[in-house]
C-alpha cells in the first residue's frame, strides 16, 4: 500500500522529468550540453538516477527513503566517478567490438551498428553488451561494492567516506556468495546483456541516459542482494 511518503517521491519525480517533456528548449539543451560535455553529464546523470534507484531499493528493503548512516551525498560520488566509468566503457566497447568481429569475418559491423535498426544490428549490438558486461561490468559492480561497504563503515558520512579506502580488508568481507551466485551469474546475463542490447541500438546521445535510467533498476537489483546476504547472514 502506497504511503504519503510515496506519493511524495513519485510527485517529486515527475515534476523532476516533466520539463524535459514538455518543452522542447529544455531537451535541447540537454542533447547540446551531452554532446558537447559528455563526460559531465555522465557524472551528473548517474549521480542523480542511480542513486535514485539505490533511495529506491532502501525503501523496498527497509520501508524508509532514507536512514542514518545510508550516506546520499557519498553514493551520489561514487555514482558520479562510475558515470564517467560507464561512458567511456560505452565509447570504447561500442567502437572497438565492431572493429574485432570484422577482424574475425563479421563484414560491416562498423557500418552496420551505426545504420538503421535491422536484425544484424541487433547482432552487433549483442556482442558489444557481451563484451562489455563480461569484461567489464564485473568489476565496476565489485568496486561498487566495496565503496558501498565502505560508507557504511563510516556512518555515511561525507569526511569518513574522504577516508582511505581498505580495499583488501573489504574485498576478502565482501560476500561472495551473493556478488557471484547473483549479481555476476543472474543479473548479468538474464538483465544486463538484454538490457544494454537495447542501449546499444540508441543513438550515441541517448545511451548513458538509458544506462542511467537503468540505475533505477540497479537500485532495486542491489536492495534485492543486500536482502539475500541479509538472510544467509542470520
Amino acid at each position: 500500500m502506497l504511503k504519503r511518503s510515496d506519493l511524495l517521491f513519485i510527485t517529486c519525480l515527475i515534476l523532476f522529468f516533466l520539463p524535459f517533456i514538455v518543452s522542447r528548449s529544455v531537451f535541447d539543451f540537454y542533447i547540446e550540453f551531452n554532446h558537447d560535455h559528455a563526460l559531465i553529464t555522465s557524472f551528473i546523470k548517474f549521480a542523480l538516477l542511480a542513486t535514485l534507484g539505490e533511495v529506491i531499493g532502501l525503501r523496498i528493503k527497509t520501508g524508509k527513503y532514507h536512514k542514518q548512516g545510508f550516506g546520499i551525498i557519498p553514493r551520489m560520488i561514487v555514482w558520479g566517478f562510475l558515470g564517467i566509468t560507464i561512458k567511456v566503457a560505452f565509447v570504447i566497447f561500442a567502437s572497438g567490438t565492431p572493429v574485432f568481429l570484422e577482424s574475425i569475418g563479421f563484414e560491416n559491423a562498423v557500418a552496420i551498428i551505426k545504420g538503421p535498426a535491422n536484425i544484424l544490428k541487433l547482432a552487433v549490438a549483442f556482442c558489444i553488451s557481451v563484451f562489455m558486461n563480461v569484461i567489464y561490468a564485473p568489476v565496476m559492480m565489485t568496486l561498487h561494492k566495496i565503496t558501498d561497504m565502505h560508507i557504511i563503515n563510516n556512518g555515511g558520512t561525507l569526511s569518513g567516506f574522504l577516508t582511505p579506502i581498505k580495499f583488501r580488508k573489504l574485498f576478502v568481507d565482501l560476500d561472495w556468495k551473493v556478488q557471484w551466485n547473483f549479481v555476476f551469474k543472474k543479473t548479468i546475463p538474464f538483465f544486463w546483456i538484454p538490457a544494454h542490447t537495447i542501449t546499444f541500438l540508441l543513438p550515441p546521445d541517448f545511451r548513458v541516459l538509458f544506462a542511467a535510467l537503468l540505475g533505477i533498476a540497479l537500485g532495486t537489483i542491489l536492495a534485492i542482494a543486500d536482502m539475500m546476504g541479509d538472510s544467509k547472514n542470520k
